[in-house]
């Protein structure tokens, strides 16, 4: 581990939260829990995920060249493995606990995270389920959406729910596309489902989400880059699925090391984080 890594600050003491936070999470499919990490720790850590981010983005394209979901973010995942620093972060049992308690589990395992950076004038995030992707066989699963740096208004590109959308599981196999925002927009007004979403957020806030909660952002209208860092858990003890289209199939492989359908979801790249 090299120096830098080192001198980091330490994310391993444990947050606790409201009652009523794992109980809006358990209606609604979502939570915001602020100071998950201080403005003076967000800003160590933004240095250090942003320069990993611009070391391995592949994108090179100009945003106008880019389909809908090209322009809707970069999207940089799996830092973890490429940087030390980052590791840290991805590690860090403070947000591990979260997740746990939010779930209502004792132990959670990483699926992946992401580095996900709008760019000013980046196109919307469309609607979606993130759990569509992810060949397991629990409904455990939440996501930590925590920008890096203040999102002042949710015109910046402010994660949105369809909140209690995670009771219908599954809805659409559709990935992130111009269909999936056509399907979803109308299956969310058909439903009733509230739209909720932050007005603000600080550097180290965070929302949580489920894998089967709708959710999309609007695009970044600002002239700065809208910098979050996000962190899949799941939880300790789900296995693999068969594959139910190609992108599981890619996940599988990608995420989960190849292992086989039926067998534990605990490969070298999926480790107990309590």
């Amino acid at each position: 581990m090299n120096t830098e890594s080192m001198q980091l600050p330490e994310l391993n003491g444990l947050k606790t939260i409201s009652q009523d936070k794992i109980e809006e999470f358990k209606e609604k499919g979502h939570t915001l829990i602020e100071n998950v990490i201080s403005s003076e720790e967000a800003d160590v850590y933004q240095k250090v995920i942003s320069k990993a981010a611009a070391k391995y983005n592949e994108e090179k394209r100009k945003l106008e060249d880019r389909d809908t979901y090209g322009k809707a973010f970069l999207q940089i995942m799996n830092l973890w493995r490429g940087d030390e620093a980052v590791k840290k972060f991805v590690l860090a049992k403070r947000f591990a606990k979260i997740a746990a308690d939010l779930l209502g589990v004792d132990n959670v395992r990483l699926y992946h995270d992401q580095a996900l950076f709008k760019e000013p004038g980046g196109g919307p995030t469309p609607w979606h389920q993130d759990q569509n992707y992810w060949p397991l066989d629990s409904n455990n699963t939440i996501t930590m959406w925590m920008p890096l740096v203040d999102i002042p208004n949710p015109e910046m590109g402010m994660l949105t729910f369809a909140s209690g959308s995670h009771k219908n599981d599954n809805v659409f196999d559709f990935i992130i596309s111009d269909e999936s925002e056509n399907a979803f927009e109308d299956h969310v007004k058909e439903k009733g489902f509230e739209i909720s979403r932050a007005n603000s957020m600080k550097a180290g806030d965070a929302t949580w989400h489920r894998g089967y909660t709708i959710h999309n952002a609007p695009g970044n209208s600002s002239d700065k880059m809208r910098e979050v860092m996000t962190i899949i858990y799941f939880a300790d003890g789900a296995r693999v699925t068969e594959p139910q289209h190609k992108w599981q199939e890619n996940d599988r492989q990608q995420w989960l090391m190849g292992k086989a359908p039926g067998s534990l979801a605990d490969s070298e790249l999926n480790p107990l984080l309590l």
